[in-house]
């Protein structure tokens, strides 16, 4: 069931998503960045890099929890159709995706906005980790953030659903974290001129149209399969 280009949609949907990475992260870079002691700076790629691995361990466990629980769903009642159906559900997200960073229609805000009543509880979690007092302080900073609402993350999160697994759902997610690793990097402040360029409206709409063909694919698959 498992398509070996999920992989490739996890990494793509997480570099291709740049620009909404941008958008959506301006403001926890900006709190990152004065987290950081100033006696601190020279040593601020030690404190992005533990940031970003905590980011990523919070989306491999939400890739593990949502591939596990939807392949036993799968084994009790869903079976190979139903898998079939979520397969194409995730091309469907993609397709949204491709058209919200293409900056063609914006529904998938109202999918982010699903998630604000957890995070309102989470979120005052991070306050304890600041101001950094070493660079591990920003581990479980970034583990918490992994869970701000986002509609990259959960367009993600169906490719978990179809994994097969939770060890392939954590998989997934972890590269798509990866994917994402450039463009946190660059709001982090180490690439001034990689994040200009990742904003750039016509990357936006290569990214776009990318996973719109992306996701019109696997569409297709799981019609040919379910025919």
């Amino acid at each position: 069931m498992t398509s070996q280009l999920d992989p490739v949609a996890a990494l793509l949907i997480g570099f291709l998503g740049a620009g909404h990475c941008i958008a959506m992260c301006g403001g926890v870079a900006a709190a990152f960045s004065m987290a950081i002691p100033q006696t601190q700076r020279r040593w601020q790629w030690l404190y992005l890099l533990s940031y970003n691995a905590g980011r990523i361990a919070s989306y491999a466990l939400a890739g593990a929890l949502v591939g596990g629980v939807f392949a036993g769903l799968a084994d009790i009642s869903l079976g190979k159709q139903g898998l079939l159906w979520l397969r194409g559900l995730a091309g469907i997200m993609m397709i949204l995706l491709g058209l919200y960073l293409a900056r063609w229609w914006n529904g998938l805000l109202a999918l982010e906005r699903l998630g604000n009543g957890l995070w309102r509880h989470i979120k005052p979690l991070a306050g304890r980790f600041v101001p950094f007092r070493h660079p591990l302080a920003a581990l479980p900073f970034g583990m918490i953030w992994g869970w701000l609402p986002c509609g990259l993350v959960y367009s993600a999160l169906t490719w978990s659903a179809v994994s097969g697994g939770a060890a392939q759902g954590a998989l997934v997610m972890a590269l798509f974290g990866l994917g994402t690793l450039p463009t946190l990097l660059a709001l982090g402040g180490l690439a001034g001129s990689l994040r200009h360029w990742l904003n750039h409206s016509g990357f936006r709409r290569f990214s776009g149209i990318l996973l719109i063909c992306y996701g019109l694919f696997s569409l297709y698959q799981a019609g040919l399969l379910l025919s």
